[in-house]
């Protein structure tokens, strides 16, 4: 992949290429474009000199939102082979698409350039891999909204295309074909929602009606009719058919000349050379008509192609395949006011329907003919048929265009709020009311109503718990109640024949498992540890303290990189509650020189993690390691843990400025990092994991890093969608490509509340602590203690 710096020259290249009459326009609506745009939109797909269809929509539609929307500032990442570099100045970069890693580099460069929108055409065969796979690990990289075209929707697939164009509408924002047929095609068989989807017809020319004199002379054409095919040639487009009608139509008008315009398709070159050509040639001998057929072997530049299209009178498209949905050039020649004889493919029924063309069943000579003749045997029929076609034509000119492909990239651009709510102002507890019962706290939950079906798990309720510990505003038995049923659900999780703690349990009571994960038995001695510490009362101490010893039970022996991160947040809470306990210490010992460990054998160069993947709650293992450091005066810790936090912080910022929380996607890729879907655990592990190091270090970068992750809640994130709602304090769970997942968990609604104390708590940390202090009594979210311990 080459990834080109934008050029000095102007965004559209040497006025040599922009021939025709609208070059100068172009190029005065470019250099305002280029001084004042409102968007950046990248554009990938296929560019001229490319030899395609998807290349001529890709530049046509670059040149047409540069003359009619200036702006939008349009970047051409252009699909470009080996042994084939992209020549055209107006290109921005270049996607190799024969390498794999050149995908993922061109979406990370992507992502660096703070784009508003992704608009990316589609065609199975453009792209590497398996039917063109290779495109959707670049889809899945991208963080900006994803504009999907798609200029073929099969209605029966392969397995593997329906794979690959399913994942691909999930990671859209929005999916725009061409036809009103494609649309229901994505609705009815591929379960796009109706609401994602647009339909954006062909862009077309805008020139003046009738001029077919003019230009006949220039093609030796003069007196003559003609009749037009242009494409890449193949048998898909079934001129056979239309040579087999000539003899028929030369009976009667022998003035009649059939033009078929364009190279033959490379792939068919490679394969057979010219033979499929010399054989519609050798057709053209048999039939007598080989003065009546004239070959244009060349692929036309655009204004080229129209000069011939507005030669002709009549415009035939016989094309054989009748799933086809687009053809840019039966756009072109409706919108030039030509009479069209097509076969009833999708594009050509809804172009053509209400009499503005003539369609004829797909491989018949004979209808082809009888078509062709009702036209040219009648005159006043002939123009009638241009003038319908012409005036069809006024909705899909490049100015209509433009303005709906401009109104597509505003529906999909990102807009962060400029004000949020003050940490001052608490968030109410009516959600974790909604979801709590005598039992304990309900796991998921369909929209804002919890769901019976999933019953509950210990890690939500001790999370629950650590609220209780720190939520304000809370009426004394209402935290007594809800406290007492979160306590009762972690005491009655423990196994003591399994010697370790279950995690889910169904509405009925009844535990689905002997043992639970590694990770919710070390956030169950997370929990525990501030128990200890931020107990209401003696009573809620002890019992915290005797069943943080069961916990430390649990975790003897584990080595799951976060479970023992969570068990040493615990321990070291337990210390600061009780600081000779040898338990917390010894697993704060054992777990510190576990995560050094893995840091040191897993960092490169590039990549100061603890493991080659990235997962959920990342920011805990450098917290945990920088806390234990600290409690254990362990120098060499507490700076491993600071760096790796570091490093983690920059990676989780988009170059906006707004958090970008590691997506679930991309948990356990090998050195790779995805932005979807993002989880509002992550964002309170940041805020907590930046209190922390605020802590240690009195540095203003983890206030501003911790405002970042708090604002995304409310709006400062990739979608811009609001998640959290402070009068109720319900929590959506997630920003994936699409928007917000509109359920309210259990995990989402106790992250956004426990962010929010952990947010006050730095807040209140960074006005008062000394430079260079801990302060207070602990790290994360202790500020909020003396509020837990005013109303047992």
């Amino acid at each position: 992949m080459t990834l080109d710096q934008p050029f000095d020259r102007s965004p559209f290249g040497q006025d040599a290429q922009l021939a025709g009459e609208e070059g100068a326009e172009i190029l005065e609506f470019g250099e305002r474009r280029r001084a004042n745009p409102s968007r950046r939109l990248a554009l990938i797909g296929g560019f001229a000199p490319r030899k395609c269809g998807i290349a001529t929509f890709t530049t046509d539609t670059f040149e047409q939102l540069a003359r009619h929307r200036p702006e939008i500032a349009v970047d051409v990442w252009a699909l470009a082979d080996e042994g084939d570099p992209q020549s055209d100045a107006r290109v921005h970069a270049t996607i190799l698409g024969g390498e794999p890693e050149a995908y993922e580099h061109a979406a990370r460069a992507i992502n660096e350039g703070n784009y508003d929108a992704v608009w990316l055409q589609h065609e199975y065969g453009i792209y590497g891999g398996d039917c063109g796979e290779r495109v959707l690990g670049f889809a899945e990289r991208l963080a900006a909204p994803l504009i999907l075209t798609l200029h073929t929707v099969l209605s029966d697939p392969s397995d593997h295309q329906r794979a690959i164009l399913e994942r691909l509408t999930a990671l859209a924002s929005q999916v725009m074909v061409m036809s009103q047929h494609a649309r229901e095609l994505l609705a009815t068989r591929y379960g796009v929602e109706r609401t994602r989807i647009t339909v954006i017809p062909h862009g077309a020319p805008e020139r003046p009606f009738g001029r077919q004199d003019l230009f006949k002379p220039a093609l030796g054409m003069a007196g003559r009719k003609v009749l037009m095919t242009f494409g890449l040639l193949g048998p898909g487009k079934g001129i056979e058919a239309m040579i087999a009608a000539l003899p028929a139509v030369v009976a009667r008008h022998p003035d009649t000349v059939y033009r078929i315009v364009g190279a033959t398709h490379p792939r068919l070159v490679a394969a057979q050379g010219e033979a499929y050509r010399e054989r519609l040639e050798a057709l053209a001998a048999e039939l007598g008509v080989s003065a009546n057929v004239s070959f244009d072997n060349r692929f036309l530049e655009t204004p080229e192609l129209l000069d011939q299209l507005e030669a002709c009178d009549i415009y035939v498209t016989p094309y054989l395949n009748l799933q086809q949905t687009t053809s840019g050039t039966l756009s072109y020649a409706v919108a030039l006011g030509k009479a069209v004889v097509s076969t009833p493919y999708v594009h050509a029924r809804e172009l053509l329907a209400d009499g503005v063309g003539t369609l004829v069943e797909p491989g018949s000579g004979e209808a082809l003919g009888e078509a062709i003749l009702a036209l040219l045997d009648r005159p006043a029929m002939l123009l009638a048929s241009q003038r319908a076609a012409y005036a069809r034509g006024r909705s899909t000119i490049w100015p209509r265009f433009a303005d709906a492909s401009a109104a597509l990239v505003e529906s999909v651009a990102v807009r962060i709020p400029s004000v949020y709510p003050p940490v001052t102002a608490l968030p109410g507890l009516s959600a974790i009311m909604a979801m709590s019962d005598s039992t304990g706290m309900h796991q998921h939950s369909i929209g804002i109503i919890p769901d019976r079906r999933h019953g509950y798990c210990l890690d939500d309720n001790v999370r629950a718990l650590m609220l209780m510990l720190c939520a304000e505003g809370l009426d004394p038995l209402e935290r007594q109640r809800l406290s007492v049923a979160y306590a009762g659900f972690i005491q009655h999780a423990w196994n003591d024949d399994a010697r370790a703690f279950r995690n889910f349990m169904r509405f009925d009571r009844s535990w689905c498992e002997d043992i639970g994960s590694e990770d919710s038995n070390g956030r169950t001695a997370w929990a525990l540890g501030m128990a200890m510490e931020r107990g209401f009362d003696a009573g809620w101490s002890d019992w915290a303290r005797r069943w943080f010893d069961h916990a430390l039970i649990a975790l003897d022996g584990v080595e799951s990189p976060r479970a023992v991160a969570f068990g040493m947040l615990g321990a070291c809470a337990a210390l600061r509650a009780e600081p000779d306990h040898d338990g917390a210490r010894a697993l704060l010992t054992r777990g510190g020189d576990f995560l050094h460990r893995l840091l040191d054998a897993a960092r490169r160069p590039d990549w100061a993690w603890f493991e080659a993947v990235l997962g959920y709650d990342n920011p805990r293992l450098p917290q945990a390691l920088l806390e234990a450091g600290v409690t254990l005066d362990r120098p060499e810790w507490r700076v491993a843990g600071l760096e790796s936090l570091a490093w983690m912080s920059e990676r989780q910022i988009a170059p906006s400025g707004h958090f970008r929380p590691v997506g679930s996607e991309g948990f356990g890729r090998e050195y790779t990092q995805l932005p979807f879907d993002q989880q509002p655990v992550e964002a309170w592990a940041a805020i907590e994991a930046a209190a922390s190091a605020h802590r240690v270090t009195r540095a203003d970068r983890w206030v501003t890093h911790a405002t970042a992750a708090y604002r995304w809640f409310f709006g400062a994130n990739d979608r811009g969608i609001v998640l959290a709602d402070l009068a109720s304090g319900r929590c959506r769970d997630g920003v994936s490509p699409r928007g917000a997942n509109e359920n309210c968990g259990a995990e989402s609604i106790l992250a956004f509340q426990l962010s929010h104390y952990a947010m006050a708590g730095l807040a209140r940390a960074s006005e008062r602590t000394p430079k260079g202090g801990l302060g207070g009594s602990g790290f994360a979210g202790t500020a909020t203690r003396s509020a837990a311990s005013a109303n047992p």
